[in-house]
């Protein structure tokens, strides 16, 4: 069984993988004394635990992601997702698919809002390091 810290470790890997350097160093270095165990549990858990996993390739990942998130309307969690599912490997062309067929279960103003997020996403390239934190999200 891995440690803590090599959980955090492998987390921390996976999370610069998926979401960026940039993104990364922005949320370690927004973490505050009430954000600081947070933080350690999204790296070690979600990205550690869940995302290392061998069960789902990370395409694969992605695809389940963007369409839970637009399912319940996390949509800062998807700007950043879409980016991450880029990076991941899918094509603009596979994540109109997944928005496509989100609106048949999530509804017609999930997937209107996604589209609308998705065209601004792709419109701006990624912020550098220096330019303002997403938030400290995951």
């Amino acid at each position: 069984m891995p440690t803590d810290q090599e959980r955090h470790d492998q987390g921390m890997t996976v999370r610069r993988a998926v979401l960026s350097d940039a993104h990364v160093d922005r949320s370690i270095a927004a973490t505050t004394d009430l954000t600081a165990d947070w933080q350690d549990f999204i790296t070690r858990v979600a990205w550690g635990d869940v995302w290392s996993r061998p069960g789902l390739d990370r395409r694969s990942r992605s695809i389940a992601v963007l369409s839970s998130l637009i399912a319940h309307g996390h949509h800062e969690e998807l700007a950043m997702h879409l980016r991450a599912a880029l990076r991941n490997g899918l094509s603009v062309e596979e994540i109109r698919e997944v928005i496509l067929q989100s609106a048949i279960y999530s509804g017609v103003p999930a997937a209107n809002s996604a589209f609308r997020i998705a065209s601004e996403v792709f419109a701006t390239p990624e912020p550098a390091p220096s330019e303002t934190n997403e938030g400290a999200a995951p």
